[in-house]
């Protein structure tokens, strides 16, 4: 799963193609070899002939090194925005709901055996699918080995973190029997459907169809894995997420908002949900800002729970209402609920 907020999508321009490169002559990168040889037992040969032509991936860089970007032209908008405007219109899109209608509709069974097994509701489940990859559509086309590399072994701020996800990646790549230099990804090194990185596959990734491989580029191993990521953090059947609330005035700075904060109900005062709510435990304030006024939610323990799938209370938000609208429109389309 993506570890930045989806905003970054829309940060990145065109960028040039990237230059062949030769990893084996960096100190770090002999040092990565010889403990994989030693710790993991691969075989040396191997590791230098992957290492020793790596597509360098400037985009992949460009996140964490400002020199590597270039200047993006302003985001024309016929109207006035806040930040939640701008997120709604990009993934909450109508054309998002009725495909993830279809997609629903046709990977039926999986997602009933999901709810079976985990206590996931499909839509939620489709919702992630949808904003991660629309609905597979969209994976990524980057070299996820090219890309973990440059990440790992160009100087930034969290190399650490993707050395970790390339030892991990190989293991992966070895265990499942893939060729790691085939698999593509985001420009982040995330993969599959529901772009999980490589250090959750062994851990959360499930083999939903029984073929004896793991695979996040499979509909239905992506559709398990998402609903069993969501349950082993926690995720509660049939629980609320959210439901908006009223509070005095147009902006809200009261107490503080997100998923890092949670309150008994009783301690906000003049704070009201706007529809039932039967929920009892401590809630989260979630703000979304528009432009002329603040939205603000309750957000219970589900709503938690997606933010560890992507650690942003806008990305928690939009999971649940595109959720809410997929729902309602299979019900719309097909008379009953799936």
């Amino acid at each position: 799963m993506r570890i930045f907020t989806l905003f970054s999508l829309l940060f990145f321009l065109l960028i040039t193609p990237g230059v062949a490169k030769d990893y084996t002559q960096k100190r770090e990168v002999k040092v990565f070899i010889d403990r994989m040889v030693k710790k993991y037992r691969f075989n040396r040969s191997y590791l230098n002939r992957l290492f020793r032509d790596v597509d360098f991936q400037r985009k992949a860089l460009a996140i964490y090194v400002p020199s590597y970007r270039e200047k993006a032209k302003p985001r024309k908008s016929a109207k006035k925005q806040g930040s939640w405007d701008r997120y709604e219109e990009i993934f909450l899109k109508e054309t998002k709901v009725q495909k993830g209608v279809a997609y629903l509709h046709q990977h039926r069974k999986s997602f009933q055996k999901a709810y079976r097994e985990f206590g996931v509701e499909p839509e939620y489940i489709a919702a992630i699918i949808g904003i991660e990859s629309h609905y597979g559509v969209n994976t990524g086309k980057y070299p996820t080995f090219d890309t973990l590399t440059t990440l790992a072994f160009e100087p930034h701020r969290r190399q650490k973190f993707y050395r970790s996800e390339l030892q991990e990646f190989l293991l992966m790549t070895r265990r499942e029997r893939v060729n790691p230099k085939r698999v593509k990804g985001s420009y982040a090194g995330a993969i599959g459907l529901g772009q999980f990185m490589p250090s959750n596959y062994k851990t959360f990734v499930v083999d939903f169809n029984r073929d004896g491989k793991k695979r996040m580029h499979h509909p239905v191993d992506a559709i398990g894995s998402v609903a069993y990521y969501l349950k082993r953090h926690g995720w509660k059947r049939g629980k609320p997420v959210a439901v908006r609330v009223t509070y005095p005035g147009k902006r809200y700075n009261g107490k503080k908002t997100g998923y890092r904060h949670r309150y008994h109900r009783k301690s906000l005062k003049n704070i009201y949900p706007k529809s039932k709510f039967n929920y009892k435990g401590k809630v989260h304030l979630v703000k979304l800002q528009r432009f002329q006024y603040d939205e603000l939610w309750y957000g219970t323990k589900n709503f938690y729970v997606i933010t560890r799938y992507n650690h942003s209370n806008y990305y928690a938000m939009a999971v649940y209402q595109l959720a809410q609208r997929l729902r309602e429109g299979y019900r719309q389309k097909y008379g009953r609920s799936l």
